[in-house]
């Protein structure tokens, strides 16, 4: 069947915006932007982002076809390509827009796009391998993971999603490398030194933060002047004098936790050799295992057990941090780091594969089938029984989906919030006390009625109980 020929509309998808969008933010959140770094936005529709950015103290130059037809479009470091392939009616045309903008880019391009669980938003009818929207404009929608492996094909290089529709391509691929260490952990500042003494506090607390001796080549410079008279066993000396033990003990154990996840994750795109990777993690994989051999078997068993359902829900089960149920874990986003190491490979990889939402407050890992979910209860800091406002979805085969609560009048909310959080952690005991307030009341007869707001406004009702803050009160009668 032959089609006809239609020119799109494609500059009335472009929007004012005055802050960043959020491909933008989330670069510049992942130290992909930074104000020393050349920018460039192809395809930079009505320029909000450039604005920002510039407002930001960024150097970035925009162009866009009809917006900006004079701007300028040559190399910077990093290239944005926002929104842009998704409106291109024309196969070819939208892969040799990739590749111009990827040729343009001097270490990262930063693609982004809309995803087919947007369809519900869009009025159109279906066109081509897309959508012909009712202001004829056209709207090409990818699906989770997709856009990833779209780039990669494109550009003969290996992606990073590193949010539900933004992907980062690298072309070097140690950058690429030292972003997947970060997000597993993430790399702690040094403290201000102006002195010996100063610099020698700065090097414990990497220390007791680290759990290993920091080498020369990771110190900044101010330190190593400082230090410069000192031999290293003589330093090492001095900061394990100083360094609480217990600390330095545990931060070894997470660091060693830590480098299994990253190498397990590296299998994904094909392991290199040791000195591929970033120093910091040849240096964890010095101080913790007995060879890079050692430490890459390890983490392949680590692997492998994600694979075992039975050794999945033992694992979750026996969890110090989140709350166990009969078909998933769920954890709150500050207690993540805490729970056992193969259920943190196990949401790192939906994370790499799909991209994890910016916005989150609790992961729920299935352990029948498996699929992650990202939960986001914006006020579980300060509401004794938070609503939800979203949920980003992801299954073994890569399907998404989303879900917003924003227009919900009876949302879902959360009960006996310590539970998805670690037992030490500072909030808990209040939490715990609240719970077990609500229990002594009657609240939780009837599990079945409270998981929506209308439903628990009533079971507060009939217990004649209200809430003031993190406290449960006997409800007072006007009259």
């Amino acid at each position: 069947m032959t089609q006809q020929l239609w020119s799109s509309q494609r500059h009335q998808t472009a929007i004012g915006r005055i802050g960043l969008s959020l491909p933008a933010r989330r670069a510049v959140g992942d130290l992909q932007l930074e104000p020393d770094t050349g920018v460039l936005d192809y395809g930079c529709g009505r320029g909000g982002d450039v604005r920002a950015l510039q407002n930001l103290g960024f150097d970035v130059e925009g162009w866009d076809p009809v917006h900006f037809p004079d701007g300028r479009r040559e190399s910077a470091e990093v290239v944005l390509l926002t929104y842009v392939l998704n409106v291109i009616e024309n196969p070819a045309e939208r892969r040799e827009t990739l590749l111009r903008a990827w040729d343009l880019a001097k270490s990262v391009l930063v693609v982004s796009a809309r995803l087919r669980w947007e369809r519900n938003q869009i009025n159109g009818t279906e066109y081509g391998d897309g959508i012909l929207t009712q202001r004829r404009t056209f709207q090409h929608l990818y699906a989770a993971g997709e856009l990833r492996d779209y780039v990669e094909e494109a550009t003969g290089v290996r992606c990073v999603s590193a949010a539900p529709g933004i992907v980062y391509a690298f072309k070097d691929d140690a950058a690429r490398l030292s972003y997947l260490a970060r997000q597993v952990a993430p790399e702690g500042g040094w403290l201000a030194s102006e002195d010996t003494a100063s610099a020698i506090t700065s090097v414990v607390d990497h220390l007791e933060q680290r759990g290993r001796m920091p080498q020369l080549e990771e110190m900044p410079q101010p330190i190593i002047s400082l230090l410069g008279h000192l031999r290293p066993a003589e330093l090492k000396r001095l900061a394990e004098q100083e360094a609480d033990p217990v600390k330095v003990e545990r931060s070894a154990e997470r660091g060693a936790l830590d480098t299994l996840l990253f190498l397990a994750l590296e299998l994904f795109h094909g392991r290199g050799p040791v000195t591929s990777l970033p120093l910091p993690v040849q240096l964890d994989i010095r101080a913790f295992f007995p060879s890079y051999t050692e430490a890459c078997q390890r983490a392949d068993r680590l692997l492998f057990k994600l694979r075992d359902d039975a050794y999945v829900r033992r694992a979750m089960n026996g969890s110090i941090a989140g709350k166990f149920t009969a078909t998933a874990l769920y954890v709150h986003r500050r207690a993540l780091h805490r729970i056992p190491a193969v259920l943190r490979l196990y949401e790192q990889c939906a994370s790499i594969a799909a991209g994890r939402p910016g916005e989150w407050s609790v992961v729920k890992l299935r352990h029948q089938g498996r699929g992650v979910s990202w939960l986001d209860y914006p006020e579980f800091d300060t509401d004794p029984h938070p609503r939800i406002a979203a949920s980003y979805a992801v299954d073994l085969t890569l399907k998404s989906s989303f879900t917003s609560y924003a227009d919900s009048t009876n949302r879902p909310l959360l009960h006996r919030k310590h539970e998805f959080l670690a037992e030490d952690d500072p909030d808990a005991p209040k939490y715990r006390r609240l719970t077990e307030a609500e229990v002594r009341a009657g609240l939780y007869e009837s599990p079945h009625l409270i998981g929506t707001e209308e439903g628990w406004k009533r079971e507060l009702v009939r217990c004649e109980r209200e809430l003031r803050g993190h406290r449960l009160v006997r409800r007072t009668t006007s009259t």
